[in-house]
């Protein structure tokens, strides 16, 4: 029997059936923990339940499989702890989100979203879930458009977007495609050659 199966045949309830409080915060942190330990692929609710100390039918009665709950579990264990320094200048704040991003790929979270891109290829159900949450990073990146205007250092009529389309690729490219370290150098050069001549022309 697969993990997006119910053992029992009962119906599933809907997902925003949840748990909540600490309860869920342990259930949701045993899966990223696990999804770090073995991946995505070799991640399986009964080992998510037994390191929960939860049963596997608690599991299914609040996520419908194990895409809904490892997407939940980092946005919860991740994404939702990506902070937004307000530096007082537009250059300033694309260094220090940088700098995050650039810590957070090169710690032992790193390998793990690694893992989670190259599932997503695989796993159509899994990459819909995740491109679901991709509005908490977002954010990030609008709040710092959002300061910059209201600072007048760039103009209301410049997308957004393109922070979020030009470094996290960039940094994903030179961190695990190239192997080259993502240090205070490239960083200077993605924010000063790349996106401070786009967001500000």
């Amino acid at each position: 029997m697969t993990d997006t199966v119910l053992e029992t045949g009962e119906e599933r309830s809907p997902r925003s059936a949840r748990l909540g409080g600490v309860r869920e915060q342990e259930i949701l942190r045993a899966a990223y923990e696990l999804l770090g330990e073995v991946g995505y692929e070799a991640l399986r609710l009964d080992a998510v339940a037994s390191r929960a100390r939860a049963s596997k039918a608690t599991l299914y009665r609040h996520w419908p499989g194990k895409a809904q709950l490892v997407a939940d579990a980092v946005r919860v264990c991740k994404v939702a702890n990506h902070d937004c320094p307000d530096t007082g200048s537009l250059r300033g704040d694309l260094v220090a989100a940088l700098e995050i991003m650039s810590a957070s790929m090169t710690s032992d979270d790193g390998p793990l979203f690694a893992g989670v891109v190259m599932a997503m290829l695989n796993d159509p159900e899994f990459a819909a879930e995740m491109r679901g949450i991709q509005d908490a990073k977002s954010m990030v990146a609008r709040e710092i458009y959002d300061r910059a205007v209201s600072r007048g250092e760039i103009r209301a009529e410049i997308d957004p977007h393109l922070i979020d389309e030009i470094a996290p690729a960039q940094m994903f490219m030179q961190c695990f495609a190239r192997g080259e370290p993502l240090d205070e150098r490239f960083i200077d050069h993605l924010v000063d050659d790349i996106l401070m001549p786009l967001l500000t022309r």
